[in-house]
């Protein structure tokens, strides 16, 4: 694939893929990581919760359905916590040394989850957001949106604890990420994924193209 000149915008920047269980990240994930290398991009992806050895032990506890008697605030506090890892040890080398960093999931998955289908105040998840990450917010936020129906059809079978909440819940994930989005419309691009995997990325692209022409230089470092 021949290089495209926009995608040298994206070295040093940070960015997170967000949406509801099913919308497809993952898919577009590896899409990405493939076009990256095409393009000669440094790109370095995390999962959230996880990409530390810290960060793993914490997941393994967030997703095992074994855990039903675990609060929202708690949940909300593992998070951080592992994001509070991920942040320090992965994401922070990796934008100082020029790379494009991707999250799969960031604060805006607390957000949805946690906020807006969990019944926590968005003001006290920003603020422990803010102690767990330093100020380390993501530049773009690329959500994935999908309605309810088609993500819960595309999960497997065997759901971990979150993706077993059902549909109600889930479609409250949904909103609260569409709220967020209306609310910061610069910080966010929404991606239309009940389509399939060839044209959400050829969306996707298009955005990115789009957002990376309105950002100025990044500082070196």
């Amino acid at each position: 694939m021949t290089a495209t000149p926009w995608s040298a915008g994206l070295r040093g920047r940070f960015l997170a893929f967000e949406g509801p269980d099913g919308s497809g990240k993952s898919t577009q994930i590896a899409k990405l990581q493939a076009w990256a290398e095409s393009q000669g991009l440094p790109l370095l992806v995390v999962r959230e919760p996880g990409g530390t050895p810290i960060g793993e032990r914490v997941r393994d506890i967030l997703l095992d359905p074994a855990h039903e008697e675990m609060n929202v605030r708690c949940e909300m506090l593992l998070y951080m916590a592992s994001r509070a890892q991920l942040v320090q040890e992965r994401i922070e080398p990796a934008l100082r040394a020029g790379s494009c960093v991707l999250s799969d999931r960031f604060v805006g998955s607390t957000l949805a989850y946690q906020g807006a289908a969990g019944g926590l105040l968005e003001a006290d998840i920003r603020a422990v957001a803010q102690v767990a990450i330093g100020g380390r917010w993501p530049d773009l936020d690329v959500l994935f949106d999908v309605d309810t129906e088609t993500a819960m059809r595309r999960l497997n079978p065997l759901l971990d604890r979150m993706e077993s909440k059902g549909s109600a819940f889930h479609r409250r994930v949904r909103e609260g990420y569409l709220a967020e989005s209306r609310r910061d419309p610069k910080r966010h691009l929404v991606v239309d994924a009940s389509r399939t995997p060839d044209e959400v990325f050829t969306d996707l692209l298009k955005g990115l193209e789009a957002w990376t022409s309105r950002l100025s230089p990044v500082a070196a470092c």
